[in-house]
């Protein structure tokens, strides 16, 4: 989680779980991701996620067959949806330079 607010760089933060609203990839629609790991800071009252929980979140979306998605779906339910490819192949910021 780490140990400051992303925004304000408090360290009066904590973990929440959130809904959330995400476009998916092709950008037909978005959906609705409820109880989705979130940091809810105390002093800006900021809840965000993390960059680590956002780039699973896209790369699941990216990798499943999301017309099988209703408007929402559960945080936990999404990232256990089959993917279609084992890892996003379009993804070049992992690789080494």
């Amino acid at each position: 989680m780490g140990n400051k607010c992303a925004w304000c760089e408090s360290q009066n933060i904590s973990e929440s779980s959130k809904t959330v609203y995400w476009e998916l990839p092709d950008g037909t629609r978005a959906i609705q991701i409820n109880e989705t790991p979130s940091i809810s800071c105390r002093d800006c009252d900021i809840v965000y996620q993390s960059d680590e929980l956002v780039k699973s979140i896209e790369d699941q979306l990216f990798l499943i067959d999301v017309k099988k998605i209703g408007k929402e779906i559960n945080y936990e339910k999404l990232m256990e949806q089959p993917r279609l490819l084992k890892q996003n192949y379009f993804d070049f910021s992992s690789y080494d330079k």
